[in-house]
């Protein structure tokens, strides 16, 4: 396991923008397939972003075309670009990474996990 650390959360106003990271706190992040998942009060944590080791990405349908995932430095830094936000996407993003197996949107394949950060948009 690795351990992960969230940031860039806060609330904004719909149409606005968020950029969130993720880092390592232990070991860099290369070579792990990872994911930005979230969670409103009530639902259950569903995915949102992933990329691969070889950085393909995939998105919800509720997000493409607004939300962006990347790595950086050196791969050892994911971050999620947020645009275009609306109150549907408040919640409690968290990153997750898998070393074993590729990336997927379902967060029972992931084993590190962050300790997330609150995303709020007003309308």
């Amino acid at each position: 396991q690795v351990h992960l650390l969230e940031a860039g959360g806060g609330s904004v106003e719909a149409g606005g923008s968020l950029r969130l990271s993720c880092a390592a706190t232990t070991y860099g992040l290369l070579g792990y397939s990872m994911g930005w998942f979230r969670q409103a009060p009530g639902k259950e944590r569903e995915g949102v972003a992933i990329i691969g080791r070889d950085d393909t990405t995939e998105y919800a349908d509720s997000v493409k075309g607004r939300f962006t995932i990347s790595r950086g430095g050196d791969k050892r830094i994911l971050f999620l670009q947020m645009n275009n936000l609306t109150p549907e996407d408040t919640g409690k993003y968290y990153c997750a990474a898998r070393y074993v197996g590729q990336a997927t949107m379902n967060h029972l394949d992931y084993n590190s996990w962050g300790q997330g950060t609150q995303v709020t948009v007003s309308s």
